[in-house]
Formats: C-alpha cells, structure tokens, sequence
C-alpha cells in the first residue's frame, strides 16, 4: 500500500517541476526529437547484470526501458522524485486512464500541470530490474518520459563518469 502525505506531496511537486522544466528547454532547444519511444524491444542481458547507459551528445543519458513487457526511451534524471511517463507512452503501455484519475496536481515552473499515480510492475534497463515501481503520469505538457528515483533509488548502486552510468540491480 502506497501512502503520500503532504511533506512527500511537497517533495514529489517540487522534484516533477524541476524534471518537467528541464524536459520544457529540451524541447525549446530542439532535443525532442532524441525522446520519441523506441519500436524495438532492448535486449536483456543475464538477470542480476549491471546496465550501461552512455551519456548521449547532449548530455543527458538515455536509455531503453522495458516498461510493463513494452520499450520506451526514456531520459534517466536523478532530480525526478518517481518516474514519469508521458500521455502517449502509458497509454502505449496499456495503461487505460479517465480525465478523472488525473487527480494530482503538480505546479511546475511553467505553471501546474495534471497526473495520475500508478503502480508500474516491472521497469528494467537492460538487467537491472525493480517491481512495483511508483510513477506519475503527467497529463500534458511532458516531451518524453522520465526514469526517476523511484526506480533509481530501489537498485543496489547506481554511478556515473563522465562517459555513462552503470545500474546494478
């Protein structure tokens, strides 16, 4: 059972508005196009393995995510409190949501934008995979989804160098 009381709401606010402004001047500068979901599935190496993200040229580190059993490119950011996926790629996903289950509201720097909490089952990136993963949708607004801490904070380790990261599960 999750429970969000209104210190974690402050927090998951404050970190979804730090990810969504970052994805906002990605997308003025043009970047978007690097954030649309893959159509192949990744390959998985040995369960248990540690993953490797390179650092893609503009910086940021991108990566294929198996989400629910499907790909999606996402965008690993470590100051997003959970991982937050696009309208588009949760309903790619399979994930079936009314106007009404955007309930949440998470006030950005370009103002509040609408999300749904879900539970994921499964995220992995490559060998390195975490079960019931907290997310957000976010209703509008988001270029790309978002793998964030939620994830990131349930692996073993996680580190970077200058040229990627490396996930242990």
């Amino acid at each position: 059972m999750m429970r969000f009381d209104l210190s974690s709401a402050a927090v998951m606010a404050l970190a979804v508005a730090s990810a969504l402004t970052t994805a906002w001047g990605m997308d003025q500068a043009g970047l978007r196009g690097q954030a649309q979901a893959a159509t192949p599935v990744p390959s998985t190496p040995a369960a248990g393995a540690p993953a490797q993200v390179l650092k893609a040229a503009n910086g940021h580190y991108w990566a294929d995510a198996l989400i629910e059993g499907r790909a999606v490119r996402v965008m690993v950011d470590t100051g997003a409190s959970v991982v937050a996926l696009t309208r588009d790629d949760a309903a790619r996903l399979g994930l079936r949501l009314e106007p009404a289950d955007f309930s949440a509201t998470v006030v950005t720097a370009s103002g509040p934008v609408r999300a749904a909490a879900v539970e994921l089952q499964a995220v992995a990136v490559a060998g390195a995979r975490v079960d019931r993963v907290e997310a957000l949708v976010v209703e509008a607004g988001l270029p790309h989804s978002l793998l964030g801490m939620s994830y990131l904070g349930r692996l073993s380790s996680f580190s970077a160098t200058p040229a990627g990261l490396t996930l242990r599960p």
